[in-house]
């Protein structure tokens, strides 16, 4: 069997479910973590992917677990909590998957699928992110029922501190720098559906919509972009009809359709006046992450993990990813966007490619920035290395190790660090021989591994956290 057949059959373990929840006081740690580092990695992710006979169906369908490392004097904590949610409370009470999901669907009878037309059962399955609303912490997915939960035990009573303005919407929200609230988008499906973008202040429980823009045929929006004076919706041509996800009966993401023929689809839309300034065209592409976008003189630069197309989606059905078949490789992006410009103009900044991207958010958000880091393919064609990209000249570095499969590198500043790129890079990393998994801890300016801390058991393949400084 050769190396990479080996490697493609050991990502399994990644979607295999975890069951036990735990508290570890003191991880053992390789290395030393540096002295100034104090504060928990919060994450979120799916953990259990069997509910009773029945199988979830993709990669995000999985019920939700926050997972949490604290770092406190050189010393690492953990703990592990199922998100209780409406789905997980319903799925552990029912013995029985209960809500949709991404790409499953609970069994209904005829009746049961009719009743839902008029009264959705929406998933409240936060399994896509974590992040901080002023002193709440919440787990998102792409429904508008977020799920708040207490960041030092992880408990969650399925409260929900909001609802979006919508049926759909995305666990990318952007902080506004002037509430330092929360500006997000929403999809409101029906007749006549439309994008809404909306403000939550940190103390609200009450979104304000601040934008619209009517649409026929919706596009699947998993991210969006933010410059200091404009919001940049970006429609991939992966669209849906919203009758079929009330009549088709089939799982959500299954009404949707690849039509490469529209293109993709920018519009500026001016924050202060929630008008849509400019709509600007480019080929046909498809798109999970956002990475920034800042303004240049006259020009809007959106950078953006981009595939040729949709298939990436089929790419993640359990089937096919504990099979070990390939995953697409998605590639950094950039479109050069001019109002008054009717097509925009893109090049690709790197040859390595790249997703789960992370930047220096609190300093380079909505501003010209210089180093994206994130995961990438190994020889597996799944995510096992960790990569560094200098958007400036296009070069690239990475770290990688046998049979270990990297997780979203999320970037922490030193704080008094001057530099972009001075600070730590921390990332839950599968250990497949070993089957467990540890949070590593490199150096952000060269990669180099400083430290690390195991957990005594396997973290099922997540997708995104936050640090939360002590």
């Amino acid at each position: 069997m050769s190396t990479a057949v080996a490697s493609t059959t050991s990502a399994r373990l990644g979607f295999e479910s975890l069951e036990e929840e735990r508290i570890v006081d003191e991880l053992p740690v390789q290395g030393e973590m540096p002295a100034w580092l104090a504060g928990s990695l919060l994450r979120t992710g799916p953990a259990k992917f069997e509910v009773g006979e029945r199988t979830m169906r993709h990669w995000f369908d999985g019920l939700a677990m926050l997972h949490r490392f604290t770092i406190e004097r050189g010393k690492v904590s953990y703990g592990n909590r199922f998100l209780q949610s409406a789905s997980y409370r319903a799925a552990k009470e029912n013995g029985e998957i209960s809500f949709s999901e991404f790409a499953t669907d609970p069994c209904r009878s005829l009746f049961k699928r009719v009743q839902s037309m008029f009264a959705p059962s929406l998933s409240d399955n936060g399994n896509v992110n974590v992040t901080r609303l002023g002193e709440r912490f919440i787990a998102m997915t792409e429904t508008p029922l977020p799920v708040e939960f207490d960041p030092a035990t992880l408990e969650s009573a399925g409260a929900h501190p909001y609802r979006a303005p919508g049926h759909l919407t995305t666990a990318h929200p952007h902080l506004d720098r002037e509430t330092k609230g929360m500006l997000n988008y929403s999809a409101k499906l029906g007749p006549r559906s439309e994008y809404r973008f909306f403000l939550l202040e940190p103390g609200s429980s009450v979104p304000r919509v601040i934008a619209r823009q009517a649409v026929r045929e919706p596009a699947y929006m998993h991210s969006f972009g933010l410059t200091e004076r404009w919001i940049v919706l970006v429609e991939h041509p992966l669209v849906v009809n919203p009758l079929s996800l009330a009549l088709s009966g089939r799982p959500y993401i299954e009404n949707y359709r690849w039509k490469p023929e529209r293109g993709t689809r920018f519009t500026l839309i001016d924050r202060s006046t929630g008008r849509a300034e400019a709509r600007i065209e480019a080929e046909a592409c498809f798109a999970f992450h956002h990475v920034n976008a800042f303004e240049q003189g006259d020009e809007v630069l959106v950078d953006i993990c981009t595939y040729p197309d949709a298939g990436v989606v089929q790419d993640l059905y359990l089937e096919r990813l504990r099979a070990g078949k390939p995953v697409s490789a998605a590639q950094l992006t950039r479109f050069r966007l001019q109002p008054g410009r009717k097509t925009a103009h893109s090049e690709a900044l790197c040859e390595r490619d790249v997703e789960l991207p992370r930047i220096d958010y609190g300093r380079r958000s909505e501003r010209p920035y210089r180093y994206v880091w994130g995961a990438a393919n190994g020889g597996s064609g799944f995510l096992e290395d960790i990569v560094k990209i200098d958007t400036h000249d296009g070069s690239s570095r990475s770290w990688s190790e046998a049979g270990a499969y990297a997780g979203e590198p999320v970037f922490v500043r030193r704080p008094d660090g001057s530099r972009e790129d001075d600070g730590v890079l921390l990332s839950v990393v599968l250990d497949a021989a070993a089957e467990r998994s540890f949070m590593l801890v490199l150096d952000a300016s060269d990669l180099q591994e400083i430290a690390r801390a195991e957990v005594p058991h396997h973290i099922p393949f997540g997708f995104h956290g936050q640090f939360e400084r002590a």
